[in-house]
């Protein structure tokens, strides 16, 4: 025998859908970060900078699936997330290295050799800029300006500032992480 509503707030609760879970559907509880983040702000799309940062601090870069998580939480098109992430350099859409050199390529770095410290570490590791070693150990990336220029060149080694690098002294650096 059918149950038959017998006010409207029977009927009203008999055709409301469940409510979608919240989260990813993998569980990952770094996502649950990221709704935090998108909650404190409301869902507002002005924070995705801010979104995608605690993004690639959760995730360490920044892989479709986040970028397409994102963009549902925020309302935003994936085309505008993807914009923002491949426009700002701190960004990374691969997985990094266990270590970072930063190599600042501003004026005043470049014309005191930074372009040839650059040089240097491509040749030796034999990757380009952007690039992590086959081994994983290392990515090798580069700066338009650190906002260091009065210790020229200026390289980044895992979020320290070393000033006025030669290629002899970032190559030594380096080869000391590889070891």
């Amino acid at each position: 025998m059918a149950t038959v509503p017998t006010s409207r707030a029977d009927t009203t609760a008999a055709k409301k859908p469940k409510e979608a879970k919240k989260g990813h559907p993998s569980g990952d509880k770094r996502f649950k970060v990221l709704d935090i983040t998108m909650k404190r702000a409301q869902y507002r799309p002005d924070v995705l900078i801010e979104v995608l940062h605690k993004a690639q601090e959760a995730f360490g870069y920044l892989e479709e699936d986040v970028l397409l998580y994102v963009a549902r939480g925020l309302k935003l098109p994936l085309s505008r997330v993807y914009g923002v992430a491949t426009f700002y350099h701190l960004f990374s859409l691969k997985p990094g290295g266990t270590h970072t050199c930063v190599v600042c390529t501003g004026t005043a770095c470049y014309v005191k050799g930074g372009g040839q410290v650059l040089s240097a570490l491509e040749e030796h590791f034999g990757i380009q800029v952007g690039d992590t070693t086959p081994d994983g150990e290392m990515s090798l990336l580069s700066a338009r300006c650190l906002g260091a220029c009065g210790i020229a060149p200026a390289v980044v080694f895992d979020g320290t500032v070393a000033p006025k690098q030669t290629a002899e002294l970032a190559l030594e650096k380096v080869k000391g992480w590889m070891e």
